[in-house]
């Protein structure tokens, strides 16, 4: 089978060490996933990124599908092939970006009608078009289209969202079964998505429901929208407390460094999110006492390297001083150096939280890394 997960260790916490076989590589999980919107991580070479250990990257169903189109890069064998990636992929379905149109979209049972942020034009996305563009981009894990809602939203509202996203995840199963002839990456996973708010039964039905589908994978979707902390990692250890323990488990655009290990106590195999690469283009750099915000005057004569404890080739190589002055100066190079060294930060730290984990340290290590960031910015 191309697609096979292990639990190696799982710790006292209920963290999970893990092994995740897919077409294009083993991935040693818990996972950080770059994101990949548009093919490619914003500053990042693919060179770069195999040398910073990446083992998977996430790719975005719904700006590909705008641009530069599915049926294009099927043409051009698939989207490993048309960024030249080797390792591992895994494709979003669109349902977060729809969500985040709220003003462009209209919601109905059978799907999504939607104007594109770039030029306006109408589209119709549906489970099935989800999984036909996902098939056609190849990737080694396409997710079910869901709906994610808002935050708040009360229990009905969350009620509506958990019964289309299980309708949704059943038409998007059936559709990839009819058609597997049609991707482009024959060994491709479907995971399914959990859903249901801020409300915990709802979110156990919900995971309850996509366990009856049984999906190789599970994500638990709607987190990350607006609620507190505590109330996200909450939400995911509900979810992740009913869905099948051999399976991989995901959480879906968390999160902030010192929160990582949080989801992964609550038994979560992968995240992913935009963070490290956004914050590195605005002059936010993660670093292990703390945020640094390059562009301050405090740090235009720093000779000291951005993060001592950090080895990736930045920390190795500049000074802050050097790294303000390419920030102030708008240069392309600044946000190519801080987006190398965030990247490289939140790998670190997955790292250190799977050694941990095979140690039986995880809280341990969670509770020094935490109260080295809430100590301030060096």
């Amino acid at each position: 089978m191309d697609f096979q997960f292990e639990i190696l260790k799982t710790d006292p916490t209920g963290a999970r060490l893990g092994r995740l076989s897919t077409p294009h590589g083993v991935i040693d999980t818990p996972a950080f996933m770059p994101v990949g919107t548009a093919g490619t991580v914003k500053g990042l070479t693919q060179q770069a990124l195999g040398e910073l250990g990446v083992q998977i990257l996430l790719g975005n169903t719904y700006h590909l599908y705008l641009r530069p189109g599915h049926e294009r890069i099927r043409k051009l064998g698939g989207l490993h092939r048309f960024m030249s990636w080797p390792g591992a992929i895994l494709t979003d379905s669109g349902g977060f970006q729809v969500f985040s149109l709220a003003d462009l979209r209209k919601v109905t049972d059978e799907g999504v009608v939607f104007r594109s942020h770039l030029d306006g034009s109408e589209h119709f996305l549906s489970p099935e078009k989800s999984i036909e563009i996902q098939q056609a981009l190849g990737s080694d894990i396409a997710m079910v289209f869901d709906e994610c809602i808002e935050y708040p939203a009360d229990h009905a509202r969350a009620a509506d969202g958990v019964k289309r996203t299980t309708e949704w995840a059943r038409r998007c199963r059936e559709y990839a079964r009819a058609n597997a002839e049609a991707s482009t990456n024959p060994g491709q996973a479907l995971f399914g998505i959990t859903q249901g708010g801020a409300h915990a039964d709802l979110r156990r039905e919900s995971a309850r429901q996509l366990v009856d589908l049984n999906f190789p994978g599970y994500a638990v979707g709607g987190i990350a929208v607006g609620e507190p902390h505590a109330l996200s990692t909450e939400m995911t250890a509900v979810a992740t407390e009913i869905l099948p323990k051999d399976r991989p488990r995901y959480v879906m655009g968390v999160g902030f460094p010192e929160q990582l290990a949080d989801y992964v106590r609550c038994g979560v195999d992968m995240m992913d999110c935009v963070l490290p690469t956004r914050n590195a283009r605005n002059g936010c750099l993660f670093t292990s006492s703390g945020r640094v915000n390059i562009g301050n005057a405090i740090y235009a004569d720093d000779p000291r390297p951005l993060d001592e404890r950090c080895c990736c080739i930045v920390c190795r190589t500049y000074s802050r001083a050097y790294l303000r002055h390419l920030f102030q100066a708008n240069e392309i190079l600044a946000s190519i150096l801080n987006s190398h060294h965030n990247v490289a930060f939140f790998l670190d730290i997955m790292g250190k939280i799977r050694q941990a984990i095979a140690f039986g340290e995880l809280a341990e290590f969670s509770s020094e890394f935490q109260a080295r960031i809430a100590a301030g910015e060096p």
